[in-house]
């Protein structure tokens, strides 16, 4: 799905969704979600989100977003399509008895693997109203966040990075990567200028987004969710064209051979 020009939910076309499902049966429906796509339904009709898709999709009047993505961020999206099987999956998750792993093309080049564990607070400050911000030592009402960075290649100035979120924060990747230095390509709130995200809203993709951010989205994707519970469920989605485009273009890189070549075993260290 192609970068649009304005903020508005792309609709889906019903042959694209069918190409973006990796595995359906009578409990689930997994999706390699791209970006762009939201995922809650959407003012605009069924085929402009993800779940509204899926519901004309099945013939189904209620799923149950299990993981639910950023709208920019791609990769696996699991839904439950009864209500027994989501409770099961949101309980594993609460439990924290999941395990997910990201890819993400980060600006500049991270030398050694780092594990970030500063908290998270909303910034009250910025005229973004979503924004989030490391928060001081001691202030009321932070959040504990750890996130694990493993830099898997570096070329030109830019990062192919495994990432795993230890808590679930809101945008707690993005934050911590833009706290180290190595904000995520393409971040239009996190990178070098949050009010790129609030003209993207007002105005479409303009003239300054292209002079400053070297991708139309956030390079950020969710490539892999295993449950821990056995029977569960072990979902993997690879990285979608434009971030295989962009690391071949800017970084002389094969992501997709990278990656299928990192050692991510369950359980094993990044």
């Amino acid at each position: 799905m192609t970068a649009p020009l304005s903020s508005s939910p792309p609709l889906i076309a019903p042959s694209d969704l069918e190409s973006w499902i990796l595995q359906q049966d009578d409990d689930v429906i997994v999706v390699n979600k791209p970006g762009w796509v939201v995922c809650h339904p959407s003012k605009q009709g069924p085929w402009s989100s993800l779940v509204g898709a899926l519901r004309e999709h099945l013939g189904a009047d209620i799923l149950h977003l299990v993981s639910r993505l950023d709208r920019e961020t791609s990769g696996v999206v699991v839904v439950a399509r009864h209500p027994a099987a989501a409770r099961r999956l949101q309980m594993a998750m609460q439990n924290r008895q999941v395990e997910k792993t990201y890819l993400a093309l980060l600006t500049g080049e991270l030398k050694e693997k780092i594990s970030v564990t500063v908290p998270l607070i909303r910034d009250t400050a910025s005229p973004v109203a979503i924004k989030r911000r490391v928060a001081s030592v001691g202030e009321m009402g932070a959040e504990t966040a750890e996130t694990s960075f493993a830099p898997l290649a570096t070329a030109g100035g830019f990062t192919l990075a495994q990432i795993r979120p230890l808590t679930g924060r809101t945008h707690q990747i993005r934050v911590h990567a833009a706290h180290l230095g190595h904000a995520i390509v393409g971040d239009k709130l996190y990178g070098p200028d949050p009010l790129l995200y609030l003209e993207f809203v007002e105005q479409g993709w303009t003239s300054r987004h292209a002079a400053l951010l070297p991708l139309s989205r956030q390079a950020l994707h969710a490539a892999r969710i295993r449950f821990l519970e056995p029977g569960l469920g072990d979902f993997t989605a690879p990285a979608l064209p434009d971030l295989v485009e962009f690391a071949r273009e800017k970084m002389g890189l094969d992501l997709a051979k990278v990656w299928s070549a990192t050692e991510h075993k369950p359980g094993a260290e990044v």
